[in-house]
């Protein structure tokens, strides 16, 4: 192959890893159909995507943003109010979401109870 060409090959690899919000892609995007664009919305995984590091610091920041005010509704509403739920980190590619941890209520506390003291459930 001459030096100065490019192969098809090269070409659709270096499209397929532009940014979502080049102007190639969004040209792209533009010529899909509503079905097509239905289709893609169906199959997509964000959070399977590559990140920058822009994305990440940015990320962070929310996450950071949403704990302090989690923090302070915490801190400057009395006692008598039900707590919100801690908030839940952005997604991250490759990262699993984690699971809320499980809440002993009374009603489960009583049936662990009888089940710790030799009664059936």
């Amino acid at each position: 192959m001459h030096r100065g060409l490019m192969s098809w090959r090269r070409l659709r690899v270096l499209i397929q890893h532009l940014p979502p919000e080049s102007a190639t892609k969004t040209a792209l995007r533009n010529t899909l159909s509503e079905e097509e664009l239905a289709d893609q919305a169906d199959r997509g995984r964000p959070e399977e995507a590559r990140w920058s590091q822009q994305d990440q610091l940015l990320a962070a920041a929310v996450d950071a943003l949403r704990r302090v005010e989690y923090v302070l509704i915490c801190a400057h509403s009395d006692g008598k109010s039900k707590r919100p739920t801690p908030p839940e980190p952005i997604a991250r590619p490759g990262a699993k979401t984690r699971r809320p941890k499980p809440t002993l209520t009374n009603e489960g506390a009583e049936v662990l109870f009888r089940l710790i003291n030799g009664g059936a459930a």
